[in-house]
């Protein structure tokens, strides 16, 4: 039995072949979607930011415009202060808002800068009721 043996250990084995080099590209794919991924996750992060901004900005006007429509007359240089601020937000959604922004600048001047002031004539009234129905959100 122990000579068997010994004879099946020095079998000569002619089909086993050299090792053969294989090229692997997962780490390339991995690489590659990895990548993918990430450009995907900051084009996301990007849009959301920028949504976020214009959100806040429309609200923004929509308070501003809230706040001018409310104004009270009575408190002239209050007011004056206050479109003159608030308003200035609208001037630049077309040439006819700068327009009119600027013509109503002009006429509040005189309800500035001065220690007593008298209520709005009914030209600046008309003027600032021309103002408010242009806005919009």
């Amino acid at each position: 039995m122990n000579q068997d043996m010994n004879q099946s250990f020095n079998i000569e084995l002619h089909d086993i072949k050299p090792l053969v080099e294989i090229q692997e590209y997962s780490f390339y794919y991995l690489l590659g979607i990895s990548l993918v991924v990430i450009s995907v996750v900051f084009a996301i992060i990007f849009f959301a930011y920028k949504w976020y901004q214009n959100r806040s900005r429309f609200n923004q006007r929509a308070n501003n415009l809230k706040i001018i429509n409310a104004l009270d007359f009575k408190d002239t240089k209050h007011s004056a202060y206050t479109i003159t601020m608030l308003g200035a937000i609208f001037k630049d959604d077309s040439p006819r808002h700068q327009e009119m922004y600027d013509n109503l600048t002009k006429r509040l001047q005189e309800y500035k800068y001065k220690k007593e002031v008298a209520g709005f004539d009914d030209e600046v009234k008309g003027y600032i009721e021309l103002y408010k129905s242009m806005l919009d959100v």
